[in-house]
């Protein structure tokens, strides 16, 4: 060969290299998996996330998952703050509920493009848990973890009493106790609970004799309810209209707490703040037996095990013939801020794929996606084996509450609070005495008042 041939062999071979060697060294796109915000900072739980991000990361040369921890849940805001201020915000941020997205709201990335480039398939879920995720910012999560409210009472109580068990389907009547079958409602509850609140001297809360000073056994209880879950039972509403700005308390909010006011200080089959304080209600109030009936999150099944009375579950009774489950849900978010939407997009769909069975297991949550439905309901039933109806937990996610009971709106944590301000004036010692449609009015100009406020500061 000629040197001016071998000259140009060896220039052509050096193209090749040039054009060849980028594509095989290119590095791959790292995805940053946020991870303290809500649930996932425990040791036990940091084992399986980083089982599953070294199964995805041996798996995929392209793409690359690296996760950062919190110290904890309670640092983790201004661990995520200062992040995201320093100009390295991670790109998926969960497990996280809406109260701890709601920090960060207006910085979650819409979904939906994703979703639709994609063909991701939404369908799987209940249209009901997708629509808690859908808001004026677009599709901001895909329904995970989900955790529906649920009656849970005690089969002991209900014995001693003589009454028929609430139903454990939709539809269904409740069997009063001379046999009539009337609609399983928020009406009936107020109608049986008092015959399941008895005093010190085996008196219910039916009898002329009945001492509401010195009860030992209440009917109904909303189990560490805050105010928007509790009026949520009677149907979820958006009571700010960002169109407007106008604060409205709706009127099915308002008969709920009318209905609370009622259970507490006409009927007594509510305890005060003073007895849920007590230590009649050691750990908590279903679990010592002392109530017959609660409506709860399926996440209280953590607090039961040592629990001796009998207890079931059973649907949440309908308000004007519709039924409403306020439903806790976590889920994994992307911020819009990402650089790699596409890739934080596989990383998340495969988290809530895949990995989601492990995952799930490790958080204590119910899954969402259908498929591992039936395996999470069989270790709730190892778990507790007398229990017979964790059949309701599938069909109540169709209904859950919407929108949720946290859902955002300006000042959320200032509003949330004053919420919970009336909640304690309804349940405290001087509950009796309150003008409750003036407080009803109060909140609402105070809640305008708060929204105004902070509208006028952005």
């Amino acid at each position: 060969m000629s040197k001016k041939a071998l000259t140009l062999a060896v220039l052509v071979l050096a193209a090749v290299a040039l054009l060849v060697a980028p594509v095989s060294a290119q590095s791959p796109v790292v995805v940053q998996w946020f991870i303290g915000l809500g649930t996932g900072t425990q040791p036990e739980q940091q084992e399986i996330q980083n089982q599953v991000v070294a199964d995805f990361n041996a798996s995929r040369s392209d793409i690359q998952i690296e996760v950062i921890v919190a110290a904890n849940n309670q640092v983790a805001p201004d661990t995520l703050s200062t992040l995201i201020a320093g100009g390295t915000p991670p790109d998926i941020v969960g497990p996280v509920g809406f109260s701890g997205a709601n920090l960060f709201a207006g910085q979650w990335l819409d979904l939906q493009p994703l979703v639709d480039a994609t063909g991701y398939d939404l369908s799987q879920y209940s249209e009901a848990l997708v629509g808690l995720y859908q808001t004026t910012e677009g599709l901001v999560g895909i329904p995970f973890a989900v955790y529906p409210s649920l009656i849970f009472y005690n089969v002991d109580l209900f014995d001693e009493a003589g009454l028929n068990y609430p139903p454990s389907e939709f539809g269904a009547p409740y069997i009063m106790p001379d046999g009539t079958e009337v609609e399983w409602s928020w009406d009936t509850v107020a109608a049986i609970a008092p015959i399941l609140t008895v005093d010190s001297n085996g008196n219910d809360a039916t009898s002329p004799d009945f001492d509401p000073a010195s009860v030992e056994q209440f009917g109904f209880n909303q189990q560490w309810g805050t105010l928007r879950t509790d009026m949520s039972t009677f149907g979820g509403a958006n009571f700010w209209d960002p169109e407007t700005n106008e604060v409205t308390i709706p009127d099915h909010w308002r008969a709920q707490l009318q209905w609370t006011w009622n259970g507490i200080w006409e009927s007594h089959f509510i305890p005060t703040s003073t007895y849920d304080a007590s230590a009649l209600f050691t750990p908590s109030a279903f679990a010592s037996g002392r109530v017959a009936m609660a409506r709860v999150p399926l996440w209280y099944t953590c607090c039961l095990g040592d629990m001796t009375a009998a207890w079931d579950l059973a649907v949440v009774p309908s308000y004007n013939g519709e039924y409403f489950a306020p439903t806790d849900a976590d889920t994994n978010r992307i911020l819009a801020s990402t650089d790699t939407p596409e890739a934080a997009f596989e990383v998340l769909t495969y988290l809530q794929g895949e990995a989601a069975g492990p995952l799930l297991r490790a958080y204590g949550a119910f899954p969402a996606a259908p498929d591992l439905q039936e395996a999470a309901i069989q270790d709730k039933a190892e778990a507790f084996p007398s229990v017979t109806h964790w059949e309701v937990i599938v069909p109540s996610l169709d209904y859950a509450a919407q929108p949720n009971h946290e859902s955002w709106n300006p000042a959320f944590a200032q509003t949330q609070q004053r919420f919970n301000d009336l909640r304690t004036l309804i349940y405290g010692d001087t509950g009796a005495d309150i003008d409750l449609e003036a407080e009803i009015e109060r909140l609402e100009a105070d809640l305008q008042a708060l929204i105004d406020a902070e509208v006028a500061g952005s």
